[in-house]
């Protein structure tokens, strides 16, 4: 459970590094747990690099499996502990997507946590986070559309929807010059799997937002979850939506690298509720969130 725990924090961050950081451990020892996985498994589970790490087709596979198990794991202790915990306003439960959670909200949490250290954070994740958010939470990050009943109850736009193809340094170096959106039509795209009604611009929205027609989405690959089209995009499979501010960082340090510097805008975006009311710990977690993204804006 160990070695499958570092090699889930290692999976969904690409580095060991910032694995070890997140676990209180250190690099060689999260190295060593995951050399000791592949070797127990006969297969490697990351591509090793300069900038960090890459799951292999294999460690995918794996790591969805991981993350699933995990999930159900935090969500019946989460669960059990609210049961018996004695009731407080020094907890707060998130519920929010795993793009967000992973590339925008990580990074920042130990800022929040050192503001107020004695606050009990849970994150819950959901591609599908409407559905998830049907169990009791204090705060839930949702992406969509602001309606007259949501703004009456308080929900607020974190960003607005800003999209940009991207795709690996390697990739665009194997397709030469991309220089105008209809070049991207026989390329390999990868894709989020929609939901019904449609909450995020897809392919089919970009293209039409430039005048172009689609290509069939059976040329491409979907899925699931944000965090592995990001993977997928990294590990040079194709070209990928990129959701500002969500690539951001992935886009510095080079690992992906914006195709156009004509992104797609919409009505849409990350929308910040909290259903539960204002608690303190809510209450300054959302004073906290609204202000880091005024900075990131």
């Amino acid at each position: 459970m160990q070695a499958l725990s570092m090699f889930e924090s290692a999976a969904r961050l690409a580095s060991f590094t910032a694995a070890a950081r997140e676990l209180g451990s250190t690099q060689p020892a999260v190295s060593q747990r995951v050399v000791q996985l592949e070797e127990n498994l006969g297969t490697a589970l990351f591509e090793r690099g300069h900038r960090g790490v890459t799951l292999t087709a294999d460690g995918a596979l794996l790591f969805e499996a991981v993350r699933r198990s995990l999930d159900t794991i935090r969500v019946a202790t989460n669960d059990i502990r609210d049961r018996h915990a004695v009731p407080a306003q020094r907890s707060l439960r998130l519920v929010t997507d795993f793009g967000f959670a992973t590339y925008w909200l990580m990074p920042r949490l130990s800022q929040f946590k050192a503001l107020m250290p004695g606050v009990d954070v849970k994150i819950i994740t959901s591609q599908d986070v409407m559905a998830a958010s049907q169990d009791p939470a204090d705060i839930v990050i949702s992406f969509g559309h602001v309606t007259d009943d949501a703004a009456g109850r308080g929900t607020v736009k974190l960003f607005p929807e800003r999209v940009t193809p991207v795709c690996s340094p390697a990739f665009l170096a194997r397709h030469g010059s991309l220089s105008r959106p209809a070049d991207l039509a026989e390329l390999p795209l990868l894709h989020l799997e929609p939901t019904h009604p449609e909450r995020w611009l897809s392919w089919h929205g970009w293209f039409s937002a430039h005048g172009l027609a689609a290509p069939p989405a059976h040329r491409g690959i979907t899925f699931n979850s944000y965090g592995f089209v990001a993977h997928a995009a990294i590990m040079g499979q194709g070209v990928a939506l990129g959701w500002a501010p969500l690539v951001d960082e992935l886009v510095a340090s080079g690992q992906l690298v914006e195709l156009f510097d004509a992104p797609v805008t919409t009505e849409g975006g990350y929308l910040l509720s909290a259903p539960r009311g204002h608690a303190p710990a809510v209450a300054a977690f959302r004073d906290w969130l609204l202000a880091e993204c005024r900075v990131a804006a």
